[in-house]
């Protein structure tokens, strides 16, 4: 039974079918297709592919992506890269000013310091002039 409902199955989906439009006011046939369940079916399927890869395009492609939650916002690479300076730079100054005060520290409990530590330790992270 199973090889004859597939061939019905067969036989409707390359059924052929006639549309046809018509002039309303005089009944004059204006385009006549013929179209078969399988045409049908394909074209409708390469339409929404093409919708979808439109759409994407449209999205991945023009500022719209910036309206999607979660993306971001149109000038942020340059903020983000702005901020990562400024977080490098806060960075080296706290560290230079950790070293001064281990120094202090080291001085006010009689250890001795080299007179030339926090320069030579500038100029090793390149932070000072190099005269």
């Amino acid at each position: 039974m199973q090889p004859r409902q597939q061939n019905s199955f067969l036989k409707r989906i390359r059924n052929k079918y006639r549309l046809v439009i018509l002039n309303e006011n005089t009944f004059e046939e204006i385009v006549a297709f013929q179209l078969t369940r399988w045409t049908v079916y394909v074209a409708l399927s390469m339409m929404f592919i093409v919708l979808v890869g439109l759409t994407i395009a449209l999205i991945a492609f023009t500022p719209l992506k910036f309206y999607i939650p979660g993306y971001g916002r149109a000038g942020s690479d340059n903020e983000y890269e702005s901020l990562k300076l400024k977080a490098d730079s806060i960075e080296k100054t706290l560290l230079l000013k950790q070293q001064y005060f281990d120094n202090i520290e080291r001085i006010l409990k009689g250890n001795e310091v080299p007179a030339d530590t926090a320069v030579l330790k500038i100029k090793k992270r390149g932070l000072g002039n190099n005269k």
